[in-house]
């Protein structure tokens, strides 16, 4: 879920509160806040707090709420927890702690400490394009022997990968393995994982159950005709000139065009200009063209 913002140090409050009611009418199974679409890292502590207390006070328990507590102080991911946990959230998602670039070793110990520790279950967040650090396969296996640990969200976009954690993890089916980059969603559906964590669905979260529903359903036409649309997407509302908020920047724009939120991103990343707005404007036109998008 993308953090709504009035500004880089405040929440834009009546955006919050339209995408939240915006993707559960749309049928998503569970929120995760503060992840990367969150721009979790460029938000301050507090703005942090509120958002857990905010979404989790509204959303009252109708769906799961995973709560990001990435840091590159333990302590600080500790305390996220713990918050999280006062206010009914139902697990944690930890990537690698940033910076330094801890060893296999120091991220066992790391993780095992942090399962122990938080009050909530814990799922893995593998993102090494933002970490600078992947996580083995092997050691996804070794972390989730841990009881506390339940599952994790692959980020990395190699699906070779991704496709060896879910056959090491057969012999724990209730390990639950999920996709980030939504273009990869149905092949990875297809090869056995549980799910995907799909930027796109802040905009369209009915493209997105959409394909979840047609894999059960093992339609697999529809499944075809729905990557379709998902690649269309990400190919006409992410893609941008400008230098490192790119992604985030076309997702926020049309949020706001749809009336959802606003388009303001945290520093250091610039929020989209009046004159992009033009290319998204184009990009939502052609998307309800299609069927992907239905003006309200």
């Amino acid at each position: 879920m993308v953090t709504p913002l009035k500004d880089s140090s405040s929440l834009d409050i009546p955006g919050l509160e339209r995408l939240i009611e915006h993707l559960i009418q749309g049928g998503v199974h569970g929120f995760f806040i503060l992840g990367t679409t969150g721009e979790a890292q460029s938000l301050g502590y507090s703005i942090r707090k509120e958002l857990i207390e905010r979404v989790c006070g509204q959303v009252l328990h109708r769906i799961p709420v995973l709560v990001g507590i990435t840091d590159a102080a333990p302590d600080e991911s500790i305390r996220l927890a713990n918050i999280a946990a006062e206010n009914g959230a139902d697990a944690v998602v930890a990537a690698p702690p940033y910076y330094f670039t801890p060893s296999v070793n120091e991220l066992r110990h790391y993780y095992l400490s942090l399962a122990d520790r938080v009050p909530l279950p814990l799922m893995l967040y593998n993102m090494p394009s933002h970490t600078k650090i992947n996580l083995d396969a092997e050691l996804v296996q070794l972390l989730g022997a841990h009881d506390n640990v339940v599952g994790i969200k692959d980020s990395s976009g190699d699906l070779i990968y991704f496709q060896k954690i879910i056959r090491m993890m057969e012999e724990k089916p209730d390990f639950s393995l999920l996709v980030g980059p939504e273009e990869l969603l149905m092949q990875a559906l297809l090869s056995g994982c549980h799910g995907g964590v799909s930027g796109g669905a802040n905009m369209f979260p009915e493209l997105y159950v959409g394909m979840y529903d047609a894999f059960l359903e093992k339609d697999f036409k529809k499944m075809e005709q729905l990557r379709e649309h998902i690649i269309h997407v990400s190919s006409i509302i992410y893609a941008s000139d400008t230098y490192g908020g790119g992604y985030l920047q076309g997702l926020k724009g049309a949020m706001s065009m749809m009336d959802i939120c606003s388009p303001t991103l945290a520093s250091p990343l610039l929020s989209i200009q009046k004159e992009q707005m033009e290319r998204i404007d184009k990009a939502l036109l052609n998307l309800e063209s299609i069927g992907v998008y239905v003006k309200s």
